[in-house]
């Protein structure tokens, strides 16, 4: 499963590793990514998300349903 967060659509970034010696080899700079669960009151059910902390911190502020009503894939990836 790729690594991208539903709300934000942040994905992992590729740089370099540099060591002391100032060799550089590619690596993967990861996102922080959590699956939680959120309760949807308006239609009595859970939903589940993998997010981000800054989407997290989204939700938080302006709440999920505001949130899953921004969303253009909400209906497809979630409930199918």
């Amino acid at each position: 499963m790729a690594q991208v967060c539903h709300v934000t659509g942040k994905r992992p970034k590729i740089g370099n590793k540099v060591s002391h010696a100032n060799n550089k080899t590619k690596r993967r700079f990861n996102i922080n990514l959590h699956t939680k669960r959120f309760w949807i009151e308006e239609e009595k059910r859970f939903i589940k998300l993998r997010v981000s902390t800054k989407g997290l911190k989204t939700i938080d502020k302006v709440g999920v349903k505001q949130v899953l009503d921004n969303l253009s894939k909400y209906r497809n990836d979630i409930e199918g």
